[in-house]
């Protein structure tokens, strides 16, 4: 596995690389680290729920970098819009019905797509980069507390983490709650998971 420090230039650039090729890679958000892979690919996918040893079944979300790429992959509704403009970039999380013919990856056999706009430099210009939905579950064991540091997460994962193609390191990240996952996809608001965003704010939206 490579590793390469947040700091460097050529980083954003060395990460949309290695997603183009099917690789997975660590890196921070505004959250927690990530695992980001090409979230539209069945074989990157696959490689993210190996490494966290996670149900297939369950929803991956996506990070993108605009309000305009989300728009290419899922229903924007009034909704959905409201909500963008008051808390992305942020740590905010919207599942949106999938536009027709967004069928692979972490859209295979479902109705809805969930995306953020990370609040956070390097994801941001990650996201140009690559120009694609990146996915940004937390990089962890399923059902095992997030190490906030690259060498904790590897520790974490174990043999797992041979899986990880490059890591992006960051430092170690402050303790910061998870993105708020709001669910608009039937034009209404159903908080799926309070985070860093209050639920109250958000319903008062």
């Amino acid at each position: 596995m490579q590793q390469v420090s947040i700091q460097d230039p050529d980083a954003p650039a060395e990460a949309a690389a290695t997603l183009h090729a099917g690789g997975v890679i660590l890196y921070p958000t505004d959250t927690l680290y990530g695992l980001g892979a090409d979230a539209l690919s069945d074989n990157a996918v696959a490689k993210i729920n190996a490494i966290k040893g996670r149900d297939e079944k369950k929803p991956i979300h996506a990070i993108v970098a605009d309000i305009e790429m989300a728009a290419k992959y899922g229903e924007i509704n009034e909704i959905a819009f409201a909500l963008a403009c008051a808390y992305m970039p942020g740590p905010l999380t919207l599942i949106l019905k999938k536009k027709a013919g967004v069928d692979t990856g972490i859209a295979k056999g479902i109705d809805t797509i969930g995306i953020r706009i990370p609040n956070d430099a390097f994801c941001l210009a990650l996201a140009k980069e690559f120009g694609r939905p990146i996915t940004t579950t937390s990089a962890n064991k399923a059902g095992v507390q997030p190490e906030r540091s690259v060498t904790g997460i590897m520790e974490q994962l174990g043999d797992n983490a041979r899986l990880i193609d490059l890591a992006i390191d960051g430092g170690e990240l402050p303790e910061r709650l998870p993105s708020t996952v709001v669910d608009v996809s039937n034009g209404e608001i159903r908080i799926l998971r309070e985070g860093a965003i209050p639920a109250g704010a958000i319903l008062a939206s």
